[in-house]
Order: structure tokens, then sequence, then C-alpha cells
């Protein structure tokens, strides 16, 4: 599907998808890092960058991942070689408050590390299918964060080597609803 846009916005968000097609080329640590550096500087409610990640590409680290993914990602993420978990810290750091922006504020770094990552040839696609239980024990995750998502992450691979059918048939940028289905101008109509 051929995405139109209709003004001239950066070619990272014209570029970026979702593709469950990975190749098992190797990819830099000094890219993931990058990307990581670029959700760094993501704004924050208060400035409390409540953000957390966690980073998987050496093998005893990706079979931990892996294993807490449900099946119907696993089939198709076993072949990303690194993976990004993105954890986001549930309370305020500086009064113990319900930070009730702390997923907005992590899902915005997500958002800059996707974009790094498409400028550096990267493809991602976050996952919300894993097993949350198993996946806080197995990363040892504290009970102050959350997980949010886990990333997979790197270069485009063949769409003919999905294992299924129905997954090639996904494999292509996602369509969008029109700007004006998706605001309004002075309250919500």
């Amino acid at each position: 599907m051929k995405r139109e846009f209709n003004f001239d916005i950066i070619d990272e968000i014209k570029n970026r998808w979702s593709p469950r097609a990975f190749s098992n080329e190797e990819i830099k640590k000094e890219d993931l890092l990058a990307m990581l550096e670029a959700a760094r500087y993501a704004p924050s409610c208060f400035n409390e960058q409540p953000w957390k990640f966690i980073l998987s590409y050496e093998l005893d680290d990706l079979n931990l991942i892996r294993s807490v993914l449900v099946d119907s990602n696993r089939l198709w993420a076993d072949k990303a070689p690194a993976f990004i978990s993105i954890l986001a810290k549930k309370r305020f750091d500086f009064d113990g408050r319900d930070n009730f922006w702390a997923k907005f504020d992590t899902g915005t770094a997500w958002g800059y590390l996707s974009l790094e990552g498409e400028k550096r040839g990267l493809v991602t696609h976050a996952m919300g299918g894993f097993k949350k239980e198993l996946a806080k024990e197995r990363l040892n995750i504290p009970e102050e964060y959350e997980l949010i998502a886990v990333v997979a992450i790197g270069k485009l691979g063949n769409r003919e080597e999905l294992a299924t059918d129905a997954l090639k048939e996904q494999e292509e940028p996602g369509s969008r609803k029109a700007l004006e289905e998706i605001y309004m101008e002075g309250k919500f109509k």
C-alpha cells in the first residue's frame, strides 16, 4: 500500500512502519545506543523521564526475550537481532504520587527511538504481545516499573521468509485514517 501525505514531513516519519520480516544480519551496538540517546531526549512531565530500557542483543539475552513473547509474535520476531524492552516508572520521583503521564511520556520516547532507528537504516516493531508476569520475573523488573512494550529491531528482511501466508500478506505499511478523521477545531464534535 502506498501511503499518501497531505504535507511534506520528515522522511523518517514517511518511511517508518512496523515490519515483521527481519534479516538476521548483525547490527551495530553503536546504532542501538544512538536510538536510546534519541529516546533520552524525549520531553516528559516535570522532566521526570520515567522510562527505562533493557537492551538485548547477546544470544542469551535474545533467547530470554524470545521466551516471554506470545507465540504469535515469536513466530516472526525470532529472527530479530536485537530487542529493546521499554519500561515506565509508575510514580513520580519528586513526590511519590502516581505518574499518570508516564506511559504517554514513555510512548514519546519510543517514537524518538524508532525514528532514529529509521534514520540509521533499521526497522522497528513494537509489541504488546508478551507474557507480562513471566517477563517481569525473567527480566528482573522491580515493582515500581511496568513493562510497556518489547521492540524488535533489525534490518528489513524478506517477506517470503515469514512463516505463514497471513504474515506475508500483512507485510506492508499500514493505512492511516484521513487527517480530517483525527482532529477537530475548538471542541470535540
